[in-house]
């Protein structure tokens, strides 16, 4: 796996109004913790860690000052549309240390279930995994052609590379393949003149204006 590398910037003033500013300039807020060391606040450049997230990068060598140091993406906030990334924060990590994150689910294949009339869903398009730092998969591939109708994929069933492994519960589901559900339907059927419902609804109102006059006797 080929590590990015990103420069970074040192960055001293902080809150919302200094951060707009950094944002106005194509920069992009950050924060790296983690291994003992106190917080550093940080600037990036905001397209080339937009590029690295959809390229789908989950660590990264930040260069500082001529040291490299090695992190992971641990967070990122979007604004209130959820379209820019606002700010990031990255944790310090060991190259040779494993570590927990999320990788997508490359489901191949069409359910040989489909062909019976079933439909297939799933429940997770992530899956959470640990390994090492050097072995992170890009993505798990899974195979569901052979899924059969009202066949269920759970976590402990997916095949994961040599040592990666599974972080959720074995028995959660990720997929299944099943008949789609009926929609009951009561059918209407239309009185002489127009519509059942609306002569119901002139009925219920005269029967209480009926009760209205025997009241008023």
């Amino acid at each position: 796996m080929e590590i990015p590398t990103l420069a970074v910037e040192s960055r001293k003033s902080a809150g919302s109004r200094a951060a707009a500013r950094l944002r106005l300039k194509g920069q992009l807020p950050a924060i790296i913790y983690g291994h003992g060391e106190a917080p550093a606040p940080i600037t990036l450049n905001y397209r080339e860690v937009e590029r690295t997230l959809k390229h789908g990068a989950h660590i990264v060598n930040l260069s500082l000052g001529g040291n490299m140091q090695p992190c992971q993406f641990k967070d990122a906030q979007y604004d209130h549309l959820g379209m820019n990334i606002v700010h990031v924060d990255l944790m310090r990590i060991d190259l040779t240390q494993r570590v927990t994150l999320n990788v997508p689910i490359d489901f191949r294949g069409t359910p040989k279930g489909v062909a019976d009339g079933g439909v297939f869903r799933h429940d997770l398009t992530d899956l959470e995994i640990e390994c090492l730092v050097a072995a992170i998969p890009e993505s798990i591939r899974v195979d569901v052609s052979g899924m059969a109708l009202n066949q269920i994929l759970h976590v402990k069933e997916i095949a994961l590379p040599e040592g990666v492994t599974h972080v959720l519960d074995g028995d959660k589901i990720v997929a299944a393949v099943r008949l789609p559900q009926a929609v009951s339907e009561i059918p209407v059927v239309p009185a002489e003149g127009g519509p059942a419902e609306p002569e119901v609804i002139a009925k219920g109102k005269a029967e209480v204006e009926g009760e209205g006059e025997a009241d008023k006797k």
